[in-house]
């Protein structure tokens, strides 16, 4: 498997993996904005199919964020999410961040323990911040 940064034809295989994963993915529109505004973004690709994705930023001057993460249904517990969060963490740590931020569904127990297996801890509520209403856990993972 090799990882490898986003391209614009990429865009329809990733939205095929958002509608798969997400009650709520991510329209075109927002994925191209992310891309065009600089947002880290780099694919999965093994055989010439993308797998998984993942989206990040720097949000402050020590502190990364991942956007989402998403891998094709077909291909979880086969590393696919690991190898890109490992990949973010490189980028974020030859930037010298101090830590790694992201929100989950309080409801997904599954990204839940993926992330904690992946040295997240899980730091806050914050209440309704879904458009449908559900909480989210806020996750962090100290780099240094």
């Amino acid at each position: 498997m090799i990882i490898r940064e986003f391209r614009i034809p990429d865009l329809k295989r990733i939205l095929e993996i958002e509608e798969m994963c997400f009650d709520d993915p991510y329209p075109p529109s927002i994925l191209k904005d992310l891309y065009n505004l600089g947002a880290g973004f780099l694919v999965a690709q093994q055989d010439n199919i993308i797998h998984g994705y993942i989206i990040f930023w720097i949000r402050f001057e020590d502190e990364g964020h991942i956007i989402s993460l998403a891998a094709d249904k077909n291909h979880r517990r086969k590393q696919v999410g690991s190898q890109l969060v490992y990949m973010a963490q490189d980028i974020f740590n030859n930037y010298g961040l101090k830590n790694i931020k992201l929100e989950v569904r309080a409801e997904n127990k599954e990204a839940r323990n993926f992330y904690q297996s992946m040295g997240f801890n899980e730091e806050k509520v914050i209440t309704a911040y879904y458009e449908d209403g559900e909480n989210a856990i806020v996750m962090n993972k100290n780099l240094k």
